[in-house]
């Protein structure tokens, strides 16, 4: 019998246990780099999978959060071992997270999701709204050769371009730029205010990158839905292959609760509900129902 390929995103072959904050730094306004060793996540975590991560000790807040991969840090031997996981402060969990100092203990469960597929692409555009840039980053650095994410590694063929188009209110939150810029991606910004960049919407700088490609170009894109439902009337419009990456708030993150549901359709035409956390987070963008 044939395994379900998604059966490696399921709850039994998560690693759930407590960690130690090694870093908690602000990156830009309200958000926050945090960084734990977790090796157990670190060597099998793929890009556009997630964790959970919930505060060990309290019932208070009682569930945990999603954060995506953001990067992954080899120790002195070159083995997986560290995880950087980016977050916005929101609400009560992420407040009392920012005021936690190492070596404060963390619960974290993962990786979870499926993750970006390792298609070939030779220009490939990342769009990203918001805190939306965190699922990007791991992901730029498979397509431009620097590095592998998996057990086994998985094989993805490398990119002659990848470009960042990033949006936010201001200038002040955007976050991590230089960390795609030293990786070698190209990075578009917009803010809404018109303090750096484009003066407008993210979306605005889709058609231009395309136009100005010589090559062949595949778009990946996380963020507010309403950015992500124009990025794919975009990519559809232009022909070209897209996928997003879901924010569905999460209550689990192993699909028990069905807190998550996604309405995607099937080959058929017609719409069901998809579980973000298993069967996503990432979608082919004509696929989601918005």
């Amino acid at each position: 019998m044939t395994e379900d390929p998604r059966c490696t995103c399921y709850a039994d072959h998560a690693w759930q246990g407590t960690v130690a904050i090694e870093q908690n730094v602000r990156i830009a306004r309200d958000t926050f780099r945090l960084r734990f060793a977790c090796p157990e996540i670190a060597r099998r975590i793929v890009p556009g999978q997630f964790l959970m991560l919930r505060l060990a000790g309290t019932n208070d807040p009682l569930l945990g959060r999603p954060l995506a991969l953001y990067d992954v840090i080899c120790d002195s031997d070159g083995q997986p071992a560290l995880l950087d996981v980016v977050y916005l402060v929101v609400g009560k969990m992420t407040r009392r997270l920012a005021a936690l100092p190492p070596p404060t203990p963390l619960d974290v469960w993962g990786p979870l999701g499926n993750g970006f597929p390792p298609t070939e692409t030779s220009h490939l555009v990342m769009v990203a709204g918001g805190i939306g840039q965190t699922p990007f980053l791991t992901l730029a650095q498979e397509y431009l050769g620097l590095k592998t994410f998996g057990d086994p590694p998985r094989r993805v063929p490398r990119a002659e371009a990848v470009t960042l188009c990033y949006g936010g209110r201001n200038r002040g939150y955007l976050a991590g730029v230089e960390d795609f810029r030293t990786c070698g991606v190209q990075v578009r910004l917009s803010t809404d205010d018109g303090s750096q960049g484009h003066h407008g919407l993210v979306t605005d700088l889709i058609g231009p990158v395309v136009e100005e490609s010589p090559a062949a170009c595949r778009i990946v894109c996380c963020g507010p839905e309403a950015m992500m439902e124009t990025t794919a009337k975009i990519a559809h419009r232009l022909g070209l292959p897209c996928q997003v990456s879901l924010e569905t708030p999460m209550a689990c993150g192993i699909g028990i609760c069905f807190s998550c549901v996604a309405k995607i359709r099937d080959a058929s035409g017609q719409w069901d509900y998809r579980r973000t956390c298993v069967e996503g987070p990432v979608f082919a963008a004509d696929d989601v129902e918005f």
